[in-house]
């Protein structure tokens, strides 16, 4: 049965690490000193860090975030990014219309360079979800828009899997929870990031790339706060998880996290639950 551990009593079991950021390493506003601790000590003693994120961007503006929120360098070694994978569904669609759906420029380099023209849904060959387009909005927002979209027999390409997310102590809507409600009418939806399998494979690329060799998959540790993107992804790669308690699932845990209730949980993803914390620390 798994146990609360922190990272410095699994570091020598495994060699890397994919950590997802948002709601691991930072809350949307701040990082979390524990966790970002923890991620230099497991590096200072020969460990290889990529972050694995849903982040509907480019890797590179990733990067310029954490910097600017005050994540160390020192903390990990690569970026793998939900946005560059949607940059490689987006592609086809050179030349055409596609409709976006997001704040209206904060994703700008999400297309940067592909040829594709933003447009109304009544014009487009395609629906792109970054994001709901403001924090107090909710899926059912956008059902007299999800109509037109099926009426149109518009398919989606939600660059965010995440349903929900920490921003500061609030939890918001992301794009996932749009397509998902967008699927379940009917609606045709690819999603790029975790817990899909290409997001893994990159991730593992970078990993090596950064050991040097190759990586045997028992010896990579998933980290994460989500049971639907991060346990199920780690699942169906075949590596373990190390699970944080303490941020979208914190209200699962009212009489507080233990073996037996983070195991239940979990269970239902199928991932191997190596050990779980409120929040990642060494």
């Amino acid at each position: 049965m798994p146990t609360q551990s922190g990272l410095s009593q699994l570091a020598t079991a495994y060699d890397a690490l994919l950590c997802d950021v948002w709601g691991v390493v930072h809350n949307g506003i701040e990082p979390f000193p524990s966790a970002v601790e923890a991620l230099v000590n497991y590096r200072a003693h020969g460990g290889h860090v990529v972050f694995i994120t849903n982040a509907p961007r480019p890797s590179g503006e990733i990067v310029d975030m954490l910097d600017h929120m005050g994540v160390p360098r020192s903390a990990w070694d690569a970026m793998a990014s939900s946005g560059d994978a949607s940059r490689t569904l987006i592609a086809p669609y050179k030349g055409k219309v596609i409709h976006h759906v997001g704040p209206a420029t904060a994703d700008d380099a999400l297309y940067e360079g592909l040829g594709v023209i933003r447009g109304r849904a009544e014009d487009a060959e395609v629906v792109v979800v970054t994001d709901l387009d403001s924090d107090d909005e909710t899926p059912d927002d956008y059902a007299a828009r999800v109509r037109l979209w099926l009426k149109r027999g518009l398919p989606m390409i939600c660059a965010n899997p995440d349903k929900i997310v920490e921003h500061g102590d609030q939890l918001i809507y992301c794009g996932g929870a749009l397509g998902d409600y967008y699927a379940e009418r009917g609606g045709q939806v690819q999603m790029a990031g975790k817990p899909f399998t290409p997001i893994y494979d990159e991730a593992m690329r970078l990993a090596e790339q950064s050991a040097g060799r190759k990586l045997d998959k028992s010896r990579v540790l998933a980290i994460g706060d989500s049971v639907r993107t991060d346990a199920t992804g780690a699942a169906n790669f075949g590596i373990d998880l190390l699970f944080v308690t303490g941020s979208i699932h914190a209200a699962d845990f009212v009489d507080g996290a233990d073996s037996a209730s983070v195991e239940a949980l979990v269970a239902p993803s199928g991932a191997r639950l190596a050990a779980f914390l409120p929040r990642l620390a060494w």
